[in-house]
């Protein structure tokens, strides 16, 4: 997926960049089984939470929409085409189409990890946060240290919930995890986000009594 910047930002507070991570479950190194399409023409979308408004959704590869729907058509149970084709849509931020292709390779792989926290992902970004929330849950139950769900929990929970101690609690997971990954690193980042809010909070404190 694309690696765009998230930005926190709670009650006034800017938490930073996070290392260039979108709040989806990033598989590192993702590979696809056929070259990149050309480009086509940009279509226009609501901006997903977490993102900037006034901004477009990247197009979407209607060539590789239609080469993986075409495998799909033929081997129903392709769960590797079932899934590239749901992070084509994910990567034009078309989320709603990404779900159901998501739903479809995990009702056929419903051991994979990945897969769960995507859709997870997708649900927050159709403003599904609970159900986001209960996908991560599931991910975990598959896997309890997968670093991403525990990233992406973590970013859910500051924004969707507003819930700045259980998202730091998943955010010193991952650094336990893995400090030197890229999710650890931006677990850190995050985890120096909140330190720095809770600081400026209690020095702001004295001065509104």
């Amino acid at each position: 997926m694309r690696l765009d910047a998230v930005v926190f930002t709670v009650a006034g507070m800017a938490f930073g960049v996070i290392l260039g991570w979108v709040i989806g479950a990033q598989q590192l190194g993702r590979v696809t089984s056929a070259p990149a399409a050309a480009p086509v023409q940009q279509q226009s979308a609501a901006p997903a939470a977490g993102q900037p408004a006034g901004r477009q959704a990247p197009a979407l590869d209607q060539a590789r929409v239609d080469q993986l729907t075409a495998t799909v058509n033929s081997d129903p149970k392709n769960t590797t085409a079932l899934v590239q084709l749901a992070n084509v849509y994910f990567d034009a931020e078309r989320f709603t189409d990404a779900i159901g292709w998501y739903e479809k390779a995990l009702a056929l792989d419903p051991k994979n990890a990945d897969v769960s926290t995507d859709l997870g992902v997708s649900y927050y970004y159709t403003n599904r946060t609970e159900e986001a929330l209960k996908r991560f849950e599931e991910s975990l139950k598959i896997d309890p240290k997968h670093t991403k769900t525990l990233l992406n929990k973590g970013i859910v929970l500051a924004f969707g919930k507003e819930d700045l101690k259980g998202a730091a609690a998943e955010w010193q997971k991952v650094v336990d995890l893995a400090p030197s990954s890229p999710e650890g690193v931006a677990a850190k980042r995050a985890l120096e986000g909140v330190a720095a809010a809770v600081h400026n909070n209690n020095q702001a404190a004295p001065n509104q009594q």
